[in-house]
C-alpha cells in the first residue's frame, strides 16, 4: 500500500477562552494520498483551519501525531519544521499574505530566494507559472495594483514555485466572485493533474467542494463523514 503523503493520528488541539476550554480538533484520524485533490468542509468553528494549521506545521497538536511524507513532525525542532514547510509545503492563505512592497514576480521569487535556488534559474521557474495562471504582463505590479483574484493567483504561484509535494489552501475562494473563483479552482486542478501536487483545501464554498475528489466533513472538531467521488 502506498504511504500517504499526509497522515494525522488521534490529533487533539485545545484552546482556552477564559475559563472555558474548546477542543478545536478532537481526536482526528486522517490520511491524504499523494496527488489527492481534497477538501476539509464544515461550518465556521468546525476545526477546518486548525486542522490545516496542524498539518502544515504552523501549530503543533496537544496530543496525537502528524506525518508528512512519512516523517513525524513532533520529532522536529522548530527550525527543522520550518525547513520542512519550506521544502515540502506550499500555503495559500485566505488573506493572500503577499508582501506589499514587492511586485508579483518578486513575491513569487521570494520562496526561491529563501530556498537558495540560484538567481539565474528564477525566471525559468517563475514565468511559466505566472503565464499558466493568467498573470503574464502583470509581473511588475505590486499587490495594491492587482485585483483580489489576481492577488490570489499570485499567492497560488508562490505556493507551487518551490515544487512542494503538498499545497494547503485556507478558504481560497472566500474573497473572490464566483467566476474568478471557478477559474482559480480549474487552474489549481490543472496544477494537480499536470504536476502531481497534492492539494488540501479548507472551505465551506460549494464550488470548492464540488471540484474536490474527496471531501472530509468536520463537525465540532471531529470527522463526521468522508465522501469520495
Amino acid at each position: 500500500m502506498t504511504q500517504p503523503v499526509i497522515k494525522v493520528q488521534a490529533a487533539v488541539k485545545r484552546f482556552k477562552t477564559g475559563s472555558h476550554e474548546v477542543r478545536a480538533v478532537d481526536g482526528v484520524d486522517l490520511e491524504i494520498a499523494a496527488g489527492d485533490f481534497a477538501a476539509l468542509a464544515g461550518p465556521s468553528g468546525s476545526g477546518k483551519t486548525t486542522l490545516l494549521n496542524l498539518i502544515g506545521g504552523l501549530d503543533r497538536p496537544d496530543r496525537g501525531e502528524v506525518w508528512i511524507d512519512g516523517q513525524p513532525t513532533s520529532r522536529l525542532s522548530d527550525r527543522e519544521l520550518s525547513e520542512m514547510r519550506l521544502r515540502k509545503i506550499g500555503f495559500v492563505f485566505q488573506s493572500y499574505n503577499l508582501i506589499p512592497v514587492l511586485s508579483a514576480f518578486e513575491n513569487v521569487q521570494f520562496i526561491l530566494q529563501i530556498q537558495g535556488v540560484p538567481e539565474p534559474r528564477h525566471g525559468e521557474r517563475i514565468r511559466p507559472i505566472l503565464r499558466a495562471l493568467g498573470l503574464h504582463g502583470l509581473e511588475h505590479r505590486r499587490p495594491t495594483q492587482l485585483s483580489g483574484g489576481q492577488q490570489q493567483r499570485v499567492a497560488v504561484a508562490r505556493s507551487v514555485v518551490g515544487s512542494p509535494s503538498i499545497v494547503l489552501a485556507d478558504e481560497p475562494t472566500a474573497n473572490l466572485d464566483s467566476e474568478t473563483a471557478g477559474h482559480l479552482m480549474e487552474l489549481m486542478r490543472q496544477l494537480n493533474e499536470e504536476r502531481g501536487v497534492t492539494f488540501l483545501f479548507s472551505s465551506h464554498d460549494p464550488m470548492v467542494l464540488e471540484r474536490a475528489r474527496r471531501v472530509v466533513r468536520l463537525k465540532d472538531g471531529k470527522i463526521s463523514a468522508i465522501e469520495t467521488k
